[in-house]
């Protein structure tokens, strides 16, 4: 397909333009004496730039997110997005395969990776391995995000914070290994030079020998970035980071029912991608942006953007998937066994191009404030395919012995697809008095999407509009405590698969899937205590898609209707600093016609309720010895879609020591960690994703030896 040109006026070429020429023109205005800024320091209330509202605190927003800071994910050993859904009750697993990128539940529903991620509050690709070594924080929105994202599953939005730089020069060293001898080895510094200290920087560097216990699963990943800025005047700022990544690592196939039957849980160290022409998936990627800010006088000032994303991803697996012999393609056969399929996608390319113009300010009419924003962005995505491998290769059999001959001819065509968007929001936070304020928001969203296959086969295209609003109120009952409602609504637009063999409405777009959400919340503070309390009612339309068969046109299907209550809080007293949270959500399928008996069922791999719990002591009589602990609890889910096979619920727990010392006058954390310490057996998750049934084990006891030098 031939690609149309950028538009000389496009936001895109516009945020490029605006971006070059206001850094240019604000390196020749007046010097002013520079302002202190302190970026590496926690802020005392949190803020999280996905919002939508990245100035204000998130305890005095009606919206409920979590964010997780570069110390807590140092502390806690992550390295991947699935690592991450210890610190939050209401973010689950769905479909985290090790050696392969992430997938997440928030609210019971999957997020979608094409289109729920974001970098610097740019969109990006989640499929792709992300490295977190250069993260400061990740930031985890919960609920429909019709505000904050054109289009979108209503689970929540995740984005990508990078590290910036420091006012005061960071060195730091850290080194890690685990139980089988992965080696870790990071480098963080940053730190500001000039004559007047304008110019910063912030350095990180991360390589990583991967030997997890689970068998045939060793790779290795690494990481370069930078991040930069040039405070040009008191109020012009240019900013600039890159980072490159390389990850390569097998990936381990899911195990799944034998038959009718839930096996129990088998030995987390058997990986089924064992075959000897099993090949690693090996994920690249190349990001950056540019952004420059610019306050126009106290009360307004507007800000450029512009990222890109290039991934470059050969997936491979030795792909165990249903059993013929039984006739049954979404499971494995009771004796054991299962088909085995030879599968190679090399060379899949992903580029995402974003640029956005962002303007905000304050007006005062009488004694009402408003806190106006108003946002232009543009993003293109190209994704180009070549031919896959997805061949018969022979049976297996779940204790990983059988051997079967390789089939690596790539003849399956795949579909190249683009996409072009256009967003447009505006939004208002009306304050009407020291308590009470409104919250405004609207965006409007045109959709440009064409695919064809990369035989130049089946090309279809459509395009779209859509607007999705949102509003909200919050009220200060007292000072530390706020009560609030929201409404809003998010949009999924989606179109038919090209395969005119399997659905009579081939290749044509679906009407959009408009989700609705009501929120109530509480949220609650004190110097020692921060708390929050939320009620949930999200109702998303479906489709028949799953429930196809041989033949069918695809339509919309009815709803499914999340509701739950979240708590949440964190405690800090002396030497003891407590925190967790609970989900309890009751997910259910209503008003499907094409199948009634799904009516009133839960998804798949949504467990009722999920509670999440740390604590941590620092010992007296050792100064810097910290002992802490984290529970991990989720409870039944389905495994089918009929609610027939069920999932046990489980609990984990991990336990670390920490300490704080010097050595020679050298701050130094020493870090021994020990994840599933009581070395539980248990299926961590079920997920049904590509009409087949799959259990994920959770991983063995796995010790973890920590040691940071800040030089």
């Amino acid at each position: 397909m031939k690609q149309t040109n950028l538009s000389p006026l496009s936001p895109l070429s516009l945020a490029i333009a605006a971006t070059l020429l206001a850094a240019s023109w604000s390196a020749q205005a007046q010097q002013a004496a520079l302002r202190e800024v302190t970026v590496n320091d926690a802020a005392a209330a949190p803020q999280a730039d996905i919002s939508g509202f990245g100035d204000v605190p998130l305890r005095e927003l009606p919206i409920s997110a979590t964010v997780i800071d570069s110390n807590q994910l140092r502390a806690s050993g992550a390295r991947r997005l699935a690592d991450l859904t210890q610190f939050d009750a209401s973010v689950t697993d769905a479909y985290n395969s090790a050696g392969y990128w992430d997938y997440l539940t928030v609210r019971g529903f999957v997020l979608d990776n094409r289109f729920n991620y974001r970098r610097e509050g740019l969109p990006i690709s989640a499929e792709t391995s992300i490295p977190l070594d250069n993260k400061e924080r990740v930031e985890i929105l919960r609920g429909t995000s019709g505000i904050q994202a054109g289009t979108s599953a209503p689970g929540g939005l995740v984005n990508y914070v990078v590290k910036r730089p420091t006012e005061q020069d960071l060195r730091t060293v850290r080194i890690e290994t685990t139980s089988r001898g992965s080696v870790l080895g990071a480098l963080d510094l940053g730190g500001r030079f000039g004559e007047n200290r304008e110019f910063g920087y912030r350095l990180n560097v991360a390589s990583e020998n991967l030997k997890p216990l689970t068998h045939d699963l060793d790779g290795n990943r690494n990481l370069f970035s930078l991040a930069a800025d040039w405070r040009i005047t008191r109020d012009s700022v240019l900013e600039f980071e890159v980072e490159q990544s390389r990850k390569t690592q097998p990936s381990q196939n899911g195990y799944s029912l034998l038959g009718n039957v839930l096996p129990a849980p088998v030995d987390p160290r058997i990986n089924l991608n064992n075959q000897p022409w099993s090949q690693p998936s090996v994920f690249k990627a190349l990001t950056g942006t540019v952004r420059f800010s610019q306050a126009l006088n106290a009360d307004w000032r507007w800000s450029a953007q512009l990222g890109q994303q290039r991934l470059k991803s050969d997936d491979r697996l030795a792909y165990a998937f249903g059993c013929g012999a039984e006739g049954n393609y979404d499971r494995y056969c009771s004796d054991g066994t299962f088909d085995v399929y030879d599968f190679r996608s090399d060379n899949e390319r992903r580029t995402q191009t974003a640029g956005s113009l962002n303007l905000k300010g304050n007006v005062t009419t009488g004694s009402v404030k408003h806190e106006l924003g108003f946002g232009l962005l543009q993003s293109r995505v190209r994704n180009r395919f070549e031919n896959q491998a997805y061949n018969y290769a022979g049976v297996g059999n779940i204790w990983g012995t059988a051997v079967v001959p390789a089939n690596p001819d790539a003849t399956t065509p795949q579909t190249n697809r683009d996409e072009r968007s256009t967003e447009l929001s505006v939004q208002d936070a009306i304050r009407w008095n020291d308590r009470f304020t409104t919250w405004l928001g609207v965006r409007h969203t045109r959709l440009d999407r064409s695919s064809i296959g990369n035989d130049g086969s089946e090309p279809t295209g459509y395009k779209q509009g859509v607007t999705t609003p949102w509003l909200a109120a919050s009220y200060a009952v007292q000072p530390g405590l706020l009560a609030y409602a929201s409404w809003g609504q998010g949009v999924e637009s989606q179109v038919v698969p090209n395969r005119a063999d399997q659905y009579g409405n081939a290749g044509q777009a679906l009407p959009a899937l408009r989700s609705r959400q009501w929120e109530l919340g509480l949220k609650g503070g004190t110097d020692a205590l921060n708390w929050q309390l939320a009620y949930f009612d999200i109702s998303r339309p479906t489709t028949n898609i799953d429930q196809c068969g041989e033949f069918c046109d695809v339509r919309n299907d009815g709803r499914a209707v999340h509701r739950g209550i979240e708590a949440g809080g964190q405690w800090n007293q002396g030497p003891w600093r407590l925190g967790g949270s609970v989900t309890l959500i009751d997910a259910k399928r209503r008003d499907s016609t094409v199948n009634p008996a799904l009516n009133g069922q839960s998804p798949t791999n949504v467990p009722k309720q999920v509670l999440r719990a740390q604590a941590a002591y620092r010992v007296a009589a050792v100064p810097g010895l910290e002992v802490a602990g984290q529970l991990s609890y989720e409870g039944r889910r389905n495994v089918l879609p009929d609610g027939s096979v069920t999932l046990p619920s489980w609990t984990r727990v991990d336990a670390v020591l920490r300490y704080d010392t010097k050595l020679r006058g050298v701050n130094t954390t020493w870090t021994l960690a020990v994840d599933n310490l009581f070395d539980r057996r248990y299926w961590k998750e079920s997920p049904y994703q590509f009409s087949h049934v799959y259990l994920f084990p959770g991983a063995p006891r796995t010790l973890r030896l920590g040691l940071t030098v800040a030089l």
